[in-house]
C-alpha cells in the first residue's frame, strides 16, 4: 500500500493506524522509562531478541517503533533503526 502514496503523506502516516478506541490519529507519545513483563520467560525472550517487545525506553518504544518504520517507508526499505543518543552538557 505505501507503495502508492505520495513522500508527504508517508511522512505523516507510515508506521500507524488510528486507535480504534479514540479514533486519535496522531501517534500517542508514552511518557516512560521502563515495561512490565508478563512473567520470567517474557523478560527472557524480550532480552534475547526472540520477541518482539518494550524493554526500555532508550532502547525501543512504541513512539519511535513508529518513527522507525515512517523511515523505512520513506526509504523504500523494510526497516530503519533510531541511535538514540543523550547530549549531557
Amino acid at each position: 500500500m505505501t507503495e502508492n502514496l505520495k513522500r508527504e503523506t508517508l511522512a505523516l502516516h507510515a508506521g500507524y493506524e488510528p486507535d480504534p478506541t479514540t479514533n486519535s490519529r496522531q501517534v500517542p507519545i508514552y511518557p516512560t522509562t521502563s515495561y512490565v513483563f508478563n512473567d520470567p520467560e517474557h523478560a527472557s525472550n524480550l532480552f534475547a531478541l526472540s520477541e518482539f517487545g518494550n524493554i526500555y525506553s532508550r532502547l525501543s518504544n512504541p513512539t519511535c517503533d513508529v518513527l522507525e518504520q515512517r523511515i523505512a517507508a520513506l526509504d523504500g526499505g523494510i526497516y530503519a533503526y533510531l541511535f538514540l543518543q543523550d547530549k549531557q552538557p
